[in-house]
């Protein structure tokens, strides 16, 4: 990887780190990744989600080599835009990690937008707005969506403060609720071989939390 002397090339290849996912893995995750959603209404529907992906040190260390073009010992916006372009570029193949539905049927997403990184504390975020195909009505019954990688190459989990909201727009009375997999035992990074065989390539889906949102009957 030193000697490659491209910008864009040596972006694409912080990138592959989230693009691998896609391969077979190990049981034990590479890259951290901490979530805040929003789900977003527009006149009456769930129109799809705003989200902040925190990312681990390790990653977000190797991510911003070399991007302080004006040397001056932070990373703005500007500076970060290819790798926040690279990074949405990459996640396309795997619908950005969401797994949406609505009762057993998977919702389609759509291609994002708003999207820019933030470096703060030496830790990057990716904020993305993420728009579904088509539009949910607001009180729909059953609706749900989990963020993870099947293969466990990527730990997604949950951020441990308000790590999901609805925003403005949302029908009186509805909330979000957050359950844990049963299957979920003590911390992740201990997981066994024996665990990862139990579930094959899918170990991420054994691990996801789902958020469901509920709204009083109509």
């Amino acid at each position: 990887m030193a000697s490659i002397t491209s910008l864009t090339a040596r972006l694409a290849a912080t990138c592959a780190v989230i693009a691998i996912a896609a391969a077979p893995a190990a049981a034990h995750p590479h890259v951290w990744v901490d979530v805040k959603s929003t789900v977003v209404y527009e006149d009456g529907r769930i129109t799809g989600f705003k989200y902040s992906w925190t990312f681990d040190e390790g990653y977000s260390t190797m991510a911003i080599e070399g991007l302080d073009k004006n040397g001056d010992g932070t990373y703005d916006r500007d500076e970060l835009a290819e790798l926040a372009q690279v990074n949405v570029d990459g996640l396309k193949e795997f619908d950005y990690f969401t797994h949406a539905k609505l009762d057993e049927t998977a919702l389609k997403i759509d291609t994002p937008k708003d999207y820019w990184l933030e470096h703060k504390d030496g830790i990057l975020t990716l904020h993305f707005t993420l728009p579904l195909q088509t539009t949910v009505l607001g009180n729909a019954q059953g609706f749900s969506f989990q963020v993870f990688d099947p293969s466990y190459y990527i730990a997604f989990d949950l951020a441990k403060e308000k790590p999901v909201t609805l925003a403005a727009g949302a029908p009186a009375g509805c909330k979000a609720d957050v359950s844990v997999p049963p299957d979920e035992t003590a911390d992740a990074e201990k997981l066994g071989e024996a665990f990862f065989q139990q579930f094959g390539g899918d170990i991420g889906i054994g691990l996801a939390k789902t958020i469901s949102v509920t709204c009083p009957a109509s």
